[in-house]
């Protein structure tokens, strides 16, 4: 079973540094904030007995799986995808597609599960559609939103272009690569967990993860050398 909430950060071994450290600093602990976050909803039930009945057409309890897992999702989405003008379109997605595929939940795995899995399906999508037009640059207000409120003007600014350099060049590696090096470093996922939730080998993910390393480290290096 995945265990939803983040956990420590992955191995140093696997940490491109800097950019481990500044993902686990400014972007592992809650994500990045909703524009306008939900207050926490209690809802009544297990995940199992709203699965259950949420399958045979109640909306109710739908919406109680809603209600208790977006905020999670929308975290979850912007640890994978950065700062995006369209996490709020995936959001909405991703549910859809809960609410489509659940007729076809067996209960093989844990709901968080299931739902974890059609969080990196329409993410890893979704990334391979925008490199595909060319990423685009990151809106400054986007950027403000993960940095230090409390900092000094200079501090802000150094911390804003930090981030930007940061996200290039995790735009630079391929989608699955990028998405197994988050998970182990932002989420601190193991390599057998991150295999169940993408369908990959242990042996597989660590390749993947390795690779992204040993890309992102050279890809900030050649930029430092400029």
């Amino acid at each position: 079973m995945i265990a939803w909430p983040a956990r420590a950060a992955a191995a140093a071994d696997t940490v491109a540094l800097p950019i481990g450290t500044l993902l686990m600093s400014r972007w592992g602990a809650a994500g990045v904030g909703r524009p306008q976050p939900l207050a926490a909803v209690r809802t009544a039930g297990s995940d199992e007995s709203l699965v259950a009945r949420a399958s045979g057409g109640d909306r109710q309890a739908f919406d109680d799986l809603y209600r208790r897992y977006v905020d999670l999702v929308w975290t979850r989405l912007g640890r994978l995808i950065g700062p995006d003008a369209e996490r709020e379109d995936l959001l909405q997605h991703v549910f859809i597609e809960v609410f489509r595929s659940l007729p076809r939940f067996r209960g093989d795995a844990s709901f968080r599960t299931f739902l974890y899995r059609i969080v990196l399906n329409v993410a890893a999508d979704h990334l391979k559609r925008r490199r595909r037009r060319g990423n685009a640059p990151i809106a400054p207000e986007e950027l403000d939103k993960l940095v230090d409120g409390h900092a000094s003007p200079e501090a802000r600014a150094a911390e804003r272009q930090r981030l930007a350099v940061t996200f290039a060049l995790l735009d630079r590696i391929k989608t699955k690569k990028r998405i197994a090096f988050l998970l182990r470093v932002v989420d601190g996922l193991s390599l057998e967990e991150i295999g169940e939730l993408t369908g990959a080998t242990a042996a597989a993910v660590a390749q993947r993860v390795r690779h992204a390393n040993r890309e992102l480290q050279a890809l900030a290096a050649r930029k430092d050398r400029r």
